[in-house]
């Protein structure tokens, strides 16, 4: 069975979990799921009830769908992203968003937890992604006809919009060009330089496939990554996994304001 196949049948499956499309999908990255408890009228799927539907293994990343409201707009959250490093299979890695698209959403707001490259930025910081650098060597899957392929990702009304929202809530957003790698081993300085010199402001393990795939099916994106520590070399801390949850845990009420006001707004925003 295609990996499509599985993605509908799993879309199926949801359908009868849930009443109506809602509005706007929110991919929850390390240590920000707790986003989704803040939801109205929820309705949690466990993502191994989902026919095909991948298990995370990474801290921070609790596995399932939950849908509800907020302000009357109607959210999806996936809560529990798999990374390449985990299953060494990229059509593992995009199913999520397969079914995303598949429901029918025609917006997704993609997070994620990211190293600090720019040099003016601080952990806690948020950032709006305005582009992408690709560093993980894969493309999309074959099944996706080369004309959907497209070279922007990040809808650039909807980094206007996310930018206006913050400044309306006096939360600092910096904007920047997230650099994805496969990981899971965190980057060396010399590569940071590398990034930092072709244009990365963060790096993560995620993001990038996925929104290349969002895109091609359809969807309008958003990307806003939480700046959790200073990539290797710019700083002299040692890097280690628990400081990407901490920082997180410490954010997230901003990142919680921030994301509750977009949803609100993306609903009904129009380019």
């Amino acid at each position: 069975m295609s990996a499509q196949a599985q993605a509908d049948e799993a879309v199926r499956y949801v359908r009868t979990r849930i009443s109506g499309t809602p509005d706007v999908a929110v991919i929850l990255g390390s240590g920000l799921g707790g986003f989704a408890d803040g939801l109205e009228d929820r309705t949690t799927i466990p993502s191994h009830l989902i026919p095909f539907y991948p298990g995370s293994s990474v801290e921070g990343h609790k596995g399932e769908l939950v849908f509800g409201r907020i302000g009357g707009r109607r959210l999806l959250t996936v809560r529990g992203r798999v990374h390449f490093y985990e299953s060494g299979d990229l059509n593992t890695v995009l199913f999520p968003v397969r079914v995303v698209a598949g429901l029918g959403i025609p917006l997704l707001v993609i997070t994620n937890a990211a190293g600090g490259i720019n040099r003016g930025f601080v952990p806690g910081d948020l950032m709006v992604i305005s582009d992408q650098i690709n560093m993980t060597g894969l493309s999309l899957p074959p099944d996706i006809p080369l004309r959907l392929r497209r070279q922007h990702y990040y809808d650039a009304d909807l980094c206007r919009f996310a930018t206006s929202t913050a400044a309306g809530l006096g939360i600092r957003l910096v904007t920047g060009v997230y650099a994805g790698v496969k990981g899971p081993s965190y980057e060396t300085a010399a590569e940071v330089e590398m990034l930092y010199r072709i244009g990365g402001d963060a790096v993560g393990m995620s993001t990038v496939m996925e929104t290349a795939l969002a895109v091609a099916l359809g969807m309008r994106v958003l990307g806003i990554s939480c700046i959790t520590n200073k990539a290797t070399g710019t700083s002299p801390a040692k890097l280690d996994h628990s400081e990407v949850t901490i920082v997180a845990n410490r954010v997230k009420e901003n990142f919680s304001l921030l994301l509750r006001a977009l949803v609100a707004g993306l609903a009904t925003h129009r380019s």
